[in-house]
Parts: C-alpha cells; sequence; structure tokens
C-alpha cells in the first residue's frame, strides 16, 4: 500500500495564528521533488516560499489563491515516492508547530490520529520546510519560473495585487528574472508592457475570445449603449424621485435589498493588525496627554522625525518608567536601559511598526539613516520578522497627514507611546502683546497599570523641552 503524508503549515513568522496562500507551484495531480517550490504564503510579515517536505504525487492542496491557513492545519496532501529522496525522519529545520496548534485553530486542523497512521497515512514530524531556518534569520528565497517567467514569490504577490501581467513585463534582474522595480514600473507605464502573448488575455490568465469576424472599423462600432441604473451604481443616485419627490433614506434592515458592497475576508498584514488591535484594547488600560511642543527656537530646516527620536531619547532618560514592558499577568514591570523606538509606518497593505533599534546612540544623520533602511525593507518585503517586535517605546507621526492630537494605541508590552501631529502656525500670548510660533501637536498615551500620571506628565515635559531647543 502506497504511503500518504500530511503536510501541516508551519509557523512562517514568530507565533503567527495563519497565512495567505499568494500562489501554488504545483496542482493536485502533479509530481514534486523534495524542497522543490510548493506555494508562496503571505504572512503579516513577509512572502514566504515553502517548499516540498517530501517526494510524490500532490494528492490534496487546501485552498486557492487567497485563502487563509491556520498555522498547523492541513496544507497538503502527498502520496509519496519511495524511488525518490525523502528527509529522513527526525530530520528537522527549525519549523514546528511547538507541540500544539495556534489559538483558535479548530480540532480538526490537528494533525492525524493513529487511526490513521495505521491506514497508511502520517502527518510530517515537526513540519520541516526545507532550508527555512527559524530565530531572527532572514528566509532566503529563489526566484521561481512559471509559466515562463521568472520571479520571486514577493514580485507575483506585488503584481497581483497592481494587476500587472507578468507575462508583459520587461525583465531587467539577472537571468531574465522580474524584479520589484520591474513591476512597479510596469504599473506606473503600462505603455511599457510588452505585447499580450498569444492566446493570453489583458490579465495573462487564460485565452481570450476568439474574433469569428473582421474586426469593426470606427464608422461601423455601435455607439455605447446607456447604462442602467443597476449598471451606473453609486454615480447615479439621486435626491429625487423619478416623480420628481424627495426620496425616503433608511438604515438597511431585515425588509430591504441586500447592501451593494461586498465582504472581504482581511489577509496579512491588515489581519494581523486587527488582531494585535483588539488584542491591546482588552489588555491596556490607556491615558492620554496632549501638549504643543514650541518649535520658535528652531535655526535653519531640520529633520522633525529625527528630532522627535531624539526627544523621545531625552525623555527616556528622565523617565524611564514609560520606557519599559508591563506584564500584565505577573504585574511586573521591566524597565530598559536602551531605547528601541517602534516607528508606525502606513502602507497600502497595512500597519507595520518596525524597530529603530538602540536610537538612544544615534546622531540625526544615524537616525535618518536607520528610518530609511526599515522604509526600504519594508517596501520590498524583505524586513525580518525580528525588526517588527521588540521595541521599548513606540512614535506614531501622524501629523504627516492630517490631525493635531490622537489617542494612539499601546501595544504590549510596551508602556507607552507618542504621537505627532499636523505641525501648525498659531498666536501665543509672549511678554508685551503676541507672537505667531511654530508648534507641534503632541500626545501621549500610556498604560495606567504601569505608570502614574505624574511619571507620564514629567516624559512629556521632558520631550518638550528637547524639542524646544535651537538644535
Amino acid at each position: 500500500m502506497s504511503e500518504h503524508k500530511t503536510f501541516h503549515l508551519p509557523d512562517l513568522g514568530e507565533g503567527l495564528p495563519d497565512a495567505t496562500i499568494v500562489e501554488w507551484f504545483v496542482k493536485e495531480g502533479d509530481n514534486i521533488r523534495l524542497d522543490e517550490p510548493l506555494v508562496s504564503m503571505e504572512t503579516a510579515k513577509a512572502v514566504v516560499e515553502v517548499p516540498s517536505p517530501v517526494s510524490g504525487k500532490v494528492l490534496k492542496l487546501a485552498g486557492d489563491a487567497g485563502a487563509v491557513i491556520a498555522t498547523g492545519a492541513m496544507l497538503a496532501q502527498f502520496e509519496l515516492d519511495a524511488s525518490q529522496p525523502q528527509r529522513a525522519e527526525g530530520q528537522d529545520t527549525g519549523h514546528r508547530h511547538g507541540g500544539g496548534h495556534a489559538a483558535g485553530t479548530p480540532a480538526s486542523a490537528a494533525p492525524a490520529t493513529a487511526k490513521a497512521a495505521d491506514e497508511g497515512e502520517r502527518d510530517d514530524a515537526g513540519t520541516v520546510v526545507g532550508a527555512m531556518q527559524s530565530s531572527n534569520a532572514v528566509h532566503h528565497e529563489q526566484a521561481i519560473s512559471v509559466g515562463g517567467v521568472k520571479a520571486m514569490p514577493a514580485v507575483r504577490a506585488l503584481a497581483k495585487k497592481l494587476g500587472v501581467d507578468l507575462a508583459r513585463v520587461r525583465a531587467t534582474g539577472a537571468d531574465g528574472t522580474v524584479t520589484l522595480a520591474d513591476v512597479k514600473q510596469a504599473a506606473v507605464s503600462p505603455s511599457a508592457l510588452l505585447p499580450s502573448p498569444v492566446g493570453r488575455g489583458a490579465g495573462g490568465e487564460g485565452p481570450t475570445e476568439a474574433i469569428l469576424g473582421p474586426v469593426a472599423s470606427p464608422a461601423t462600432t455601435p455607439a455605447p449603449q446607456p447604462l442602467s441604473r443597476g449598471e451606473r451604481g453609486f454615480d447615479s443616485r439621486t435626491p429625487l424621485s423619478a416623480a420628481g419627490k424627495p426620496m425616503r433614506t433608511r438604515p438597511p434592515g431585515a425588509g430591504d435589498a441586500a447592501a451593494s458592497g461586498q465582504p472581504e475576508q482581511l489577509k496579512g498584514v491588515r489581519r494581523n493588525m486587527a488582531r494585535v488591535m483588539a488584542d491591546a484594547h482588552s489588555k491596556v488600560v490607556p491615558t492620554t496627554l496632549v501638549d504643543d511642543a514650541d518649535l520658535h527656537a528652531w535655526i535653519g530646516r531640520q529633520d522633525i522625525t529625527a528630532r522627535l527620536v531624539r526627544a523621545i531619547v531625552a525623555a527616556a532618560r528622565a523617565v524611564p518608567a514609560l520606557n519599559a514592558w508591563f506584564d500584565g499577568e505577573a504585574l511586573a514591570v521591566t524597565r530598559h536601559p536602551h531605547v528601541d523606538i517602534g516607528i508606525a509606518v502606513d502602507t497600502d497593505d497595512g500597519l507595520f511598526v518596525p524597530a529603530l533599534r538602540n536610537a538612544d546612540m544615534l546622531d540625526a544623520a544615524g537616525i535618518r539613516a536607520g528610518i530609511e533602511r526599515l522604509r526600504a525593507q519594508l517596501a520590498d518585503r524583505s524586513i525580518a520578522a525580528s525588526e517588527l517586535s521588540g521595541y521599548t517605546l513606540s512614535l506614531s507621526n501622524f501629523g504627516m497627514f492630517a490631525g493635531r492630537y490622537a489617542t494612539p494605541v499601546v501595544v504590549p508590552p510596551c508602556v507607552a507611546i507618542v504621537g505627532a501631529g499636523r505641525l501648525s502656525h498659531d498666536v501665543v500670548a509672549v511678554m508685551g502683546g503676541i507672537e505667531v510660533h511654530r508648534r507641534l501637536p503632541i500626545s501621549l498615551t500610556f498604560d495606567h497599570r504601569a505608570a502614574t500620571g505624574g511619571e507620564a506628565a514629567r516624559f512629556l515635559r521632558a520631550l518638550l523641552d528637547d524639542l524646544a531647543q535651537p538644535h
């Protein structure tokens, strides 16, 4: 009897509960060899290529592209090929379930029972995933040729997101590999795309409709017909009815028509963000203080973000209670001698918070260089998972878009987060009259379980004093 193997999705990050299928490199019925690319998966932190744990025939795949798979759930099933290389029992590369499944994973996602094993099916020992390593190592991915196009999984994910047909992108990478820059260029300059391959549509996903007659000339092309109200969508709505009377509006109820929008399941970064925010809301006792930093004394052009980082460092030195982690279960505070600042970065995929390490040892140039490095790594999704956690304080510079004050969310185990609002010119009273000063709104949210109001106020005072310095 042939031997079957069930492969469960390993933990592709640091305790992440699920991942989203980006692209399968095989289909059911295909044969695959040990360590050949099986699937690319998007987690909250990266796009990771998962190699095959066995050599054999693919019997079953967990879902289509876009499906969310829980860590520990079945990803694929194989019929082993005894004539091909297999990984020795117990051989491990670091990724495993850790003896259990993520919280919320249904019991059906657990490894097969002993009864299944007796019937010729066995689960993967430790969920071996090729050459990927755990801890802080970066996953090294390899460009794979699919459909004649050679590209990294992250590049394929970006192309899918931007609606770019990889088969029409001019490849500038080594050995004809399509790069992230190639996809971005194709997205902004469609005229630079190569002609559509024969038999493929504009999306490069399947055959086009056959042309069964001569192409109509502009003179014979029928004029476009006006769209019906349902086809026109939201822009066709009017405050008046067909009879010229005011439209009646009401909230949707049981007797109303279905909503025009479609629910969309959160995936990847946004899914993780929703989970983290909900967890923070349930665990933190937040209190927010607000004030304005007076920048009237600043001389010349200065980097506001670098000044904010420096001011946070100065405040952390003055009041170490807020440069800390708090364990709500043990009611224990860990104060840190160093300052690692998590800087919130808004992207189309969702919110990332990479850590600017050892900010207390950096000058303005070092701070700017560190921030640019983190942004570049986020842009191409090459940032290591370890760089998205472990910070001791957070900064949200939301004012670069809009807003004066906010109540930023403190994410455990951190104790505090600083928010910077939109820079403004305010009329202020001075001795002998009034003046117009540049001022920067500052919001400080802290966990009141771990710090007192006095400590938070002194922290904020130290931060404002540092920002008020000329240089």
